[in-house]
C-alpha cells in the first residue's frame, strides 16, 4: 500500500509502512499517517532514499522512525524523532537487537536477513547468513 503526503501528492511508495493512526483504517488507496516507514537500500536507490525521499517523509506529522536496511550488509539505520523534534540516527548491526521504539518491536537483527546471501566484495563466492 501506498504512502501519500497529502491527498494530492506527492505520492511515496516505502517498502513498507506501519500505521496505528484510525484515520487510514478505511485507506483504500493511500495511507497518510504511517508512523513507521521501512525502506531496503540498493545501490540505486540508496541516496534518494536517504535523501529527497526522506526530506519528504519527514513532512509526515504522524511519522516517529524511520528505518533503512541495507541489501548487502546486515545493518539497518533508524532514524527517531526524539523529544525537542530533532531526527537522530540509530545504526544497527550483526550481533545487536533491532528496535522499532513506535511499535514495540525489538528482534535480533540477524533475523531480517535469515538465510541470505551476501556476495563477497570480490563477487566470486556468497557467505551465507
Amino acid at each position: 500500500m501506498p504512502n501519500c503526503i497529502t491527498t494530492t501528492g506527492p505520492f511515496l511508495y516505502p517498502d513498507l509502512l506501519v500505521t496505528c493512526d484510525a484515520r487510514d483504517r478505511r485507506a483504500i488507496e493511500f495511507v497518510q499517517f504511517p508512523c513507521l516507514l521501512v525502506e531496503v537500500l540498493s545501490p540505486s536507490t540508496e541516496a534518494y532514499n536517504r535523501g529527497g525521499k526522506f526530506a519528504q517523509y519527514r513532512r509526515l506529522d504522524s511519522l516517529r522512525e524511520y528505518a533503512l536496511i541495507s541489501s548487502d550488509s546486515i545493518s539497518v539505520d533508524i532514524f527517531r524523532l526524539n523529544d525537542r523534534d530533532k531526527w537522530e540516527l540509530t545504526p544497527y548491526c550483526e550481533g545487536e537487537t533491532l528496535q522499532l521504539a513506535s511499535i514495540d518491536f525489538e528482534c535480533p537483527i540477524k533475523l531480517l536477513d535469515e538465510n541470505i546471501q551476501f556476495l563477497r566484495p570480490s563477487g566470486n563466492e556468497a557467505v551465507g547468513v
